[in-house]
């Protein structure tokens, strides 16, 4: 009887058939029956072996998650402890060298930042100012002027604009203007205008003297309106001006012909002679007086606006020096307009009136004072890409003045129609019509008439030359005085 044996499926068909085999060979029962034996042991060797190797496997996984593990654990306890020193190093005011890099380094740019805050501070204090300053230089050159030689002379001019805190809606700033000249210019020859409006001497302090002067220093507020309105959206708002000023930077101004700096020389085409070569203004001797504007502002119909304003300003010998300046003062009325004409080109046109009842009389041994009346206009209009139109009527109605009408035209050319962009060329001409008084007193003609041309060539951004012809005919109005010429050359530095 054959033993019974416990075999794996896999042996027992390796058993059948190497049965199968056998009885084909001849081999014995019993010699495959240990064959059979032999393979059923090699199997379960290799399966015990597999198992081991399975554990040891599995032993060795653990190891490596335990291995992560530990090494994950450490990085987020080493990360904690570099969070926490950070927390301390920050917690401190002073700098460590024993605290983390990005501790110290977050503490050395606050650092830097608390001690820029003054600067900061004075940064912010100083933003809105606004600062200038222009040196002029004339030489001028005339010929059939009895008695007139060449003259120099020099003017420097420093501005100051400084904004103040705001009152509520209200913006307001202080501005201020010194300047600074030596030589009289041409202003003593016998004509109605003053050849050289640069000239600028204080008082009757000798030649070789030059004091600086403060020539304007005032005070204004824009008030937005309605009071208690949307500033932003405001279209209205209300100027009020006081201080010691230059009258023509309120009234009577024009964008071609009214910088003498930079424009025309002669005083006949920088302002309304009425008022500025007719003194009827009222100002002091070197051009200044205290006084008070008010203006009424309207930009509705942006950019088109208009404004209406008045002026009480400081007249004659104390009102202008600050001696009786609210005795007797001069009233200024002026409305003014901006308009888009010639397919939308700026123009600005004016229309303005004065009282003064500290004018002088021509006759100068009358030293009384007198009323005068005048209204005048005055209009600059763009009607090309470079080519600017201006003019001026003035008219006296009240008082004895040398002159009674004065018409002035010209206009300026920019340089770009011939590839100098920067350049300009100027002309005018102006009129003067003696009164009938002064006709009779001085027995001279009915007109002195002037014309002016220069050419503004520009040499750097701060620097010009403007060479400068005048012809005046008739000077002082008097026909029977050949012809005064001038030719002139002016330096502008300007920063």
């Amino acid at each position: 009887m054959v033993p019974s044996l416990k075999v794996k499926p896999l042996a027992v068909a390796v058993g059948l058939i190497c049965a199968a085999q056998s009885a084909l060979a001849g081999t014995s029962q019993a010699d495959l029956m240990k064959m059979i034996e032999k393979l059923n042991q090699r199997m379960e060797r290799l399966e015990k072996r597999n198992a081991d190797l399975e554990q040891e496997l599995r032993m060795r996984r653990a190891q490596q998650q335990a291995a992560s593990g530990a090494d994950v654990e450490k990085r987020l306890q080493a990360l904690e402890q570099h969070k926490e020193g950070i927390a301390n190093g920050l917690a401190s005011d002073t700098i460590s060298e024993n605290e983390p890099e990005l501790t110290s380094r977050l503490k050395a740019v606050e650092t830097q930042a608390q001690g820029m805050q003054p600067v900061v501070k004075k940064l912010g204090a100083l933003d809105g100012i606004s600062a200038g300053f222009s040196l002029t230089t004339v030489a001028q050159r005339p010929t059939d002027a009895p008695g007139a030689v060449s003259q120099l002379n020099y003017r420097a001019d420093a501005t100051l604009s400084l904004p103040l805190e705001p009152i509520g809606d209200i913006e307001h700033k202080v501005f201020a203007h010194v300047r600074i000249g030596q030589g009289a210019g041409l202003n003593d020859i016998p004509v109605f205008g003053r050849p050289n409006s640069t000239a600028f001497r204080v008082g009757a302090l000798p030649f070789d003297d030059s004091v600086a002067l403060l020539a304007e220093a005032w005070y204004q507020a824009d008030i937005p309106l309605p009071f208690g309105g949307f500033k932003p959206r405001s279209k209205e708002k209300l100027e009020v001006t006081f201080g010691k000023m230059d009258p023509f930077v309120f009234f009577d101004q024009n964008a071609v012909a009214g910088d003498e700096s930079r424009q025309f020389l002669n005083a006949v085409f920088v302002h309304n002679p009425l008022l500025d070569a007719g003194g009827d203004i009222g100002v002091d001797a070197n051009g200044f007086t205290p006084g008070l504007r008010i203006a009424y502002v309207n930009d509705s119909g942006k950019p088109e606006s208009w404004r209406a304003s008045i002026g009480v300003l400081g007249a004659g010998a104390k009102g202008s020096n600050y001696e009786r300046s609210l005795s007797a003062p001069t009233i200024m009325l002026q409305a003014e307009t901006e308009q888009r004409l010639f397919g939308g080109l700026a123009g600005n046109y004016r229309i303005y009136a004065w009282n003064n009842p500290q004018a002088g009389h021509f006759d100068t041994s009358i030293t009384n004072t007198e009323r005068h009346i005048g209204w005048g206009i005055s209009a600059d209009q763009r009607v090309g890409d470079g080519v600017t139109l201006f003019g001026r009527y003035g008219y006296h109605v009240r008082g004895q003045a040398r002159f009674d009408r004065a018409l002035t035209l010209g206009g300026e050319l920019n340089g770009a129609y011939w590839d100098r962009g920067a350049d300009a060329l100027g002309l005018a001409a102006g009129w003067l019509r003696t009164s009938e008084a002064y006709r009779s007193f001085a027995s001279v003609g009915t007109s002195e008439r002037v014309a002016e041309a220069y050419y503004r060539y520009r040499i750097s951004k701060q620097f010009d030359l403007s060479p400068n012809f005048q012809y005046i005919s008739h000077p002082g109005g008097d026909s029977t005085v050949e012809a005064i010429k001038v030719f002139g050359l002016r330096a502008q530095l300007t920063y």
